[in-house]
């Protein structure tokens, strides 16, 4: 079961990334409003996570439960099922680094109807279902305090760019819609 719960996750890792790296935003040039550091600085903290989440590992003779199996196995399809439809619906707004473009439209659709910034959200969930499936519990806590830094930092600075360009419709979307944990103010 293990196995082929490991299957399951990389599977699940490589369709995560596939939409960051063979979309556009690679390609894209037009001209925009960019935040590389804060975006960078949370990019690093997520980074520090994954590492986390891959290189402190449960030891041979301690196998994760079941109940840990199955969420991961849950957790890590969705969470790429998410990331791409997200990518999808931000179309040409997509982009790595916190920015808006000069035609930048504000997205509501799809999974931005559920949190503003489902990026996140899905990369919360892959993380989970790796740290579920690999990692002590000590190593899920430091793991799971870096990534809601590094996320806390890119959200607070989309935020503030996009609040800066929609001025009330954003505050307004801001009011109704969550971060990236629905339910979660």
């Amino acid at each position: 079961m293990r196995t082929a719960a490991l299957i399951v996750l990389m599977v699940s890792w490589f369709s995560w990334g596939y939409p960051f790296i063979f979309h556009k935003p690679h390609r894209e040039r037009r001209k925009s409003v960019v935040r590389l550091w804060p975006t960078r600085a949370g990019l690093v903290l997520e980074g520090i996570a994954i590492f986390v989440a891959f290189a402190f590992r449960l030891p041979p003779n301690s196998p994760p439960g079941m109940a840990r199996v199955v969420a991961s196995v849950l957790l890590g399809p969705a969470s790429a099922v998410l990331a791409f439809t997200a990518v999808r619906h931000l179309g040409s707004q997509f982009r790595i680094y916190a920015g808006l473009y000069e035609d930048h439209e504000l997205v509501r659709t799809g999974p931005y109807a559920l949190v503003r910034h489902p990026i996140y959200t899905s990369l919360l969930a892959i993380l989970l279902a790796t740290l579920l499936l690999l990692t002590p519990w000590p190593w899920v806590a430091f793991a799971l305090a870096c990534f809601l830094a590094g996320t806390e930092i890119r959200v607070h600075s989309e935020d503030a760019l996009l609040a800066s360009r929609f001025g009330e419709e954003y505050t307004a979307y801001r009011r109704a819609v969550r971060a990236y944990v629905p339910f979660i103010r």
